[in-house]
């Protein structure tokens, strides 16, 4: 795979441990229990599990835990039906790492009141796409898509993201033409490129972060780009 090419030649960005960010999670892609009092994700996220420091690999994650707990409040989380963590109003969410197949995460508050989730992970949903089609300007600043329908920054510049608040790394992605253009960051869809909007900036969450910019059924122009730690210090 040029993915792995890319990230060992240090043109494009490298694939590092990921941090979750918690908070961004629960508060953009969740769903609530029956009880009212635990979430889990909505989406399951690709992530790098941190119990293997020794390898670039992403695994299937999703984040669950307690909502808007009051004071002293705990909860059990156990993922087909092995327990996985405690969760606590100090320390609130869980990452829990799935296997490919159906998933059963349950945040339990006593026996008698506890909330099921289900999440269904396809083999390889996790592995890095093939960018060994993508070229770079001469000068490496630019990384072009197969297609020739997009290229995107190679390296991250920081902002202030409208949507979080805060400082983030990000990228440029650009149409390279009259195509309409869908984007996608780590599955999640931003925004349209066309002949009307040229351009985006694409933020980046911690670790490591696939853009898609997918042209109907015709073709996908994917990226890879790591976020850091998700944060960056405006110049």
């Amino acid at each position: 795979m040029k993915s792995k090419k890319i990230l060992s030649s240090g043109i494009a960005a490298f694939v590092a441990v990921m941090a979750l960010d918690a908070s961004v999670w629960a508060a953009t892609t969740e769903q609530v229990g029956a009880s009212g009092k635990t979430y889990a994700s909505s989406v399951v996220k690709c992530a790098a599990d941190p119990a293997n420091p020794d390898t670039s690999e992403l695994s299937p994650v999703v984040e669950a835990g307690l909502y808007n707990p009051p004071i002293k409040a705990s909860a059990s989380v156990s993922l087909n039906q092995n327990p996985i963590a405690t969760v606590t109003t100090a320390n609130p969410a869980a990452n829990v790492w799935l296997a490919d197949g159906e998933n059963k995460v349950v945040v339990a508050l006593s026996k008698k009141t506890a909330d099921s989730y289900a999440f269904n992970v396809q083999p390889g949903m996790c592995d890095l796409p093939d960018t060994s089609g993508n070229t770079f300007s001469a000068d490496g600043t630019l990384e072009y898509a197969a297609s020739g329908k997009s290229y995107a920054t190679v390296t991250p510049g920081c902002a202030l993201n409208p949507a979080t608040g805060l400082a983030q790394p990000y990228v440029h992605l650009f149409d390279n033409g009259n195509y309409i253009l869908n984007v996608s960051v780590n599955g999640v869809a931003l925004t349209q490129l066309s002949s009307t909007r040229p351009h985006t900036p694409v933020f980046l969450s911690a670790g490591p972060n696939v853009i898609s910019a997918a042209n109907g059924y015709v073709s996908i122009d994917y990226y890879v780009r790591d976020g850091g730690d998700g944060t960056c210090t405006l110049p």
